[in-house]
């Protein structure tokens, strides 16, 4: 054992947990016969290697630092509840007991925030460390620490560091976990301590995988390349006010409304440009699309953090008040939609004071994140909240003349500040990088990849442009980037009270911006939108990258926390948020965005919450869990009446064609027709949309014969070149999701439109317009199909296709094939689908594999805090041999929920291991 702790023996197990042990130890056993009988691992590894990182978890252990005994419960599913008496000896014991659990995962997120991944796993990630430490999350996140959080924040901080180190105390890392022990076959890495720091730096992850509208300005610039600006406005299309309600319909905005139309205020971002980017366009061509292509493929390569690198990104919450629930009092609604990683994202636990006092103050349970103290989601004694991504623009690209050791603005050269950065690299010679960022701290991102630097000599500017010379940088604005509060507002949510101390909290929680919605016991319901949104002149509306060298396209300030919509008891008694728009675009002054979500998801919510509460019907937790596992594609109701109508020859196709009749729009895992429609849906996209953008949206490897952007006569085989796609299967586009709904229900309107027109290939005909492209679509998807599933359709199901693989984020996806084996699970056949409410994403371009999940769902019923319910994608360990590694996943797939115990009667009753930290 550790120099600092002792160990007594705790209760034997119960039945359950002999079998469980049963189970652990003959997995642990197959595991090890095979790496002795496949690889050299296993001569090193054996069931005690394996087994030494396990926590323990019952009896006692002595814990230096603490001034008195903290007891940690831990029921059937490994998820702990612990009890302090202060404040400090609570988020100790949240250190030791997280470290225990998922050290490693923290490990390697503080290495992957500060862009030290090379020292865990060498020059392969030498890119990516250049990059992050270009973005100097850590420097900002101490800056943060050391200027901007309170003190009873820092006090928080070090006491969790100290839990942490306290487990790291005397451990080598095969006792801490597997993957250590696999690591030093190739590095001799050794885990450093934890610092305060590190776990406020994880906040510039989340920021980063939440950061809005990015991606959006790289691909509508990207798309200047082969698209007109009428192209690219049909591709974006406005967003369905009047058919997808906005978030806040009966919300304090109006007042600030009239305001600011009395004085006739412009200071918002009330201007648009078209989605075109003609404001800019000016300035685009082969070399800034040589610069946001090799920008995207940055971005792509950075390690997946929360989400699918800001592509896809989605949640759902929503909150019913008491007079539409069975019990009288608000149900709240959780699902957040991020990448799947294993093990989850999200770790569950309670942190509760023996006796709530100013000396120890929080009593609350939810999801946090290893690595992080406090709970990011759930409830207290008093108050439950949920959270969504709300999509606000908070991050700006600009384009900037570079200028010697400086960049043009204004007419002047202005000098840029720079440091230098050391990668250390296992196995390998350091490397070292000077990164640049100007007067106002945007680093330049072009300095990372030398397609960002050197423009093509063909690059397309006007005479408003300053010459390319050598070419134009790209430098980034994002609000994370300057040091913020959200630690603060971390802990301030999980101890307020009431709507008054919920809205104070969220008031500092300024990164990443997200909705927060809100219930209490006390019967009432809100929700506020927080976070520190820029304003921007009439001149940008942040919707493509801007030019650099030009003031007037800065930021002109930030919405006031006061002047930021909210809504509290709404008289339609309930509020949904699943990343549609905040507010209606004619009644609000600013400008938060031009990239919502299209409401497909709030829409369907909000429908099947009416049609529950009419005609006086109530609302049970159960009901809410049902609407969470809700399969109903909208794209397929509005495109199967008229796929039936299409008359076909092909008496195969017919047949597939004939699975659609009746359908009720279902997506569930053993549906064929949910497999067909889908597939007829992906070869829409492609055949419309996907073979004509250019080859930087394309999926990586399929390669076309298209026209030559420069040619001008008819179409012949002189005019054309071959291209092959340039993008990762899960991030190109068409993706599939709802604003490629908007843009066909749209041109639905115009069946002869150009975009419904494709050349003939091989033996498939071409089409003219849109019924044509809709036959060609299912005569591609009916043998389609054929290849992946067989041509008897009697066999087809969407779960075949629509499958999740649980895949360990570092040696789970790059090690040897032998560790990938031992660190992965799955795969699992998923209902639902892209744009549903229950939203296990895919993308349409790359194929029908899943890509992002409801990465947790919870339900909390306010009247009886012991009947909410929850479930994690994977479960609370990251141990792979632990029974508690993916322990919750098969019932999450199966859209079951555990019961969530937080009163101590009911913790004590769910309670199968205890142990006691004593100071």
């Amino acid at each position: 054992m550790p120099p600092n702790t002792t160990a007594t023996t705790g209760d034997k197990p119960g039945k359950s947990g002999r079998k469980k042990g049963r189970r652990a130890r003959l997995f642990v056993l197959v595991l090890v016969l095979a790496i002795v009988g496949g690889i050299a691992y296993g001569a090193y590894w054996s069931i005690s290697t394996v087994r030494a990182s396990f926590p323990q978890t019952k009896g006692s252990l002595t814990l230096k630092g603490l001034s008195g005994p903290v007891t940690v419960k831990r029921d059937g599913y490994g998820i702990p509840q612990i009890y302090a008496s202060s404040d400090a000896d609570l988020f100790m014991a949240q250190g030791y007991v997280q470290a225990q659990d998922r050290f490693y995962e923290m490990d390697v997120r503080r290495h992957m925030t500060s862009g030290r991944l090379s020292e865990m796993f060498g020059k392969g990630q030498v890119k990516n460390d250049e990059f992050l430490r270009t973005l100097g999350w850590d420097r900002v996140a101490k800056e943060e620490y050391d200027t901007k959080l309170s003190d009873s924040t820092k006090n928080y901080l070090q006491a969790y560091a100290k839990g942490v180190n306290a487990y790291l105390d005397g451990k080598d890392g095969k006792d801490i976990s597997l993957e250590y022990a696999a690591l030093g076959f190739t590095n001799d890495y050794k885990p450093e301590q934890w610092t305060p720091v590190d776990s406020v730096s994880w906040l510039k992850a989340m920021a980063w995988d939440l950061r809005g509208n990015m991606q959006d300005e790289i691909d509508r610039a990207l798309m200047t390349s082969r698209l007109g600006p009428q192209q690219i406005k049909d591709l974006y299309p406005e967003y369905p006010y009047g058919r997808n309600k906005a978030i806040v319909q009966e919300g304090q905005y109006d007042e600030l409304t009239k305001t600011f139309e009395q004085s006739g205020s412009t200071s918002g971002s009330g201007a648009s440009t078209d989605a075109s980017g003609s404001s800019t366009s000016s300035t685009t061509g082969s070399a800034l699309t040589s610069q946001l292509a090799g920008l995207y493929n940055v971005l792509d390569d950075v390690p997946t953090a929360v989400g699918v690198n800001g592509q896809g990104i989605g949640s759902n919450s929503w909150v019913v008040a008491g007079k539409y629930t069975i019990s009288g009092k608000p149900l709240l609604a959780n699902d957040p939609h991020l990448s799947a990683s294993l093990p989850s994202v999200w770790y569950q636990m309670g942190l509760h004071c023996t006796t709530v006092s100013s000396k120890c103050q929080y009593d609350v349970t939810g999801y946090t994140f290893a690595g992080m103290p406090g709970v990011i989601i759930g409830h207290n004694a008093d108050i439950a909240w949920g959270t969504t991504n709300s999509g606000v623009d908070v991050t700006d690209l600009y384009l900037e003349k570079l200028s010697g050791d400086g960049y043009l603005y204004d007419g002047k050269t202005k000098p840029f500040t720079s440091r230098e950065e050391t990668i250390k690299v296992a196995g390998g010679t350091s490397k070292k990088i000077v990164v640049r960022q100007t007067a106002d701290g945007m680093p330049l991102l072009s300095d990372r990849d030398d397609e960002l630097v050197k423009v093509g000599k063909k690059a397309s500017v006007d005479t408003a442009a300053p010459d390319r010379g050598d070419g134009y940088g790209v430098a980034l604005k994002w609000t994370a980037l300057e040091p913020g509060t959200t630690m603060d507002a971390v802990f301030a949510l999980d101890r307020a009270s009431d709507w008054s101390s919920f809205r104070d909290a969220a008031a500092q929680f300024d990164v990443p911006s997200q909705n927060l919605v809100y219930a209490d016991t006390k019967n009432n319901i809100g929700y506020t939108l927080p976070g520190r949104i820029p304003t921007r002149s009439s001149a940008d509306d942040g919707s493509i990258p801007a030019p650099g060298w030009d003031s007037k396209y800065r930021w002109t300030g930030y919405i006031k926390q006061d002047e930021l919509p909210y809504e509290y008891d709404p008289k339609r008694g309930y509020i949904v948020t699943a990343n549609q728009a905040v507010v209606d675009k004619d009644k609000y002054p600013y400008t938060l965005t031009t990239d919502w979500g299209y409401g497909t998801r709030s829409q369907r919510i909000t429908d099947l919450i009416e049609s529950k509460i009419k005609d006086g019907g109530k609302i049970s937790t159960d009901d809410m869990r049902q609407m969470q596992l809700d399969n109903s594609s909208e794209i397929a109701k509005l495109l199967v009446p008229k796929l039936l109508k299409i008359n076909l020859d092909d008496k195969d196709v017919r047949e597939a064609q004939k699975l659609l009749e009746g359908w009720d729009y279902t997506q569930d895992a053993d549906s064929a027709a949910a497999a067909y429609f889908n597939s007829v849906w992906r070869n829409i996209l492609k055949l419309a949309f996907g073979n004509k953008l250019p080859k930087e949206l394309r999926v990586e490897g399929q390669c076309l014969w298209v026209e030559k952007a420069d040619s001008t006569g008819p179409i012949d085989d002189d005019s054309k070149v071959r291209e092959c796609g340039e993008r990762a299967a899960d991030q190109a586009q068409p993706d599939g999701g709802d604003r490629w709904f908007e843009v066909v229900r749209t041109l639905m309107d115009k069946p002869n439109s150009d975009w419904w027109k494709t050349p003939a290939s091989g033996t498939r005909p071409k089409a003219g317009n849109m019924d044509e492209l809709f036959a060609r679509a299912m005569i591609d998807a009916r043998w389609e199909l054929t290849a992946k599933l067989g041509k008897d359709i009697d066999t087809w199901s969407w779960g075949r296709l629509h499958r999740l693989f649980l895949k360990n984020q570092t040696l789970g996806t790059d090690g040897p094939s032998i560790l990938q084996y031992v660190l992965n699970r799955g795969p699992w056949k998923l209902s639902g689908g892209e744009a549903t409410v229950n939203a296990t994403g895919w993308n349409a371009a790359g194929g029908y594999g899943v890509v992002w999940v409801p990465s947790m769902r919870m339900v909390v019923n306010l009247d009886d805090l012991d009947k909410s319910k929850w479930i994690n994608l994977t479960g609370a360990s990251g141990h792979a041999f632990s029974a508690h590694y993916t322990d919750q996943t098969s019932k999450w797939a199966d859209g079951e929920l555990l019961p969530w115990s937080f009163s101590d009667k009911a913790v004590d009753k769910s309670t199968d291991d205890t142990l006691v930290l004593k100071p």
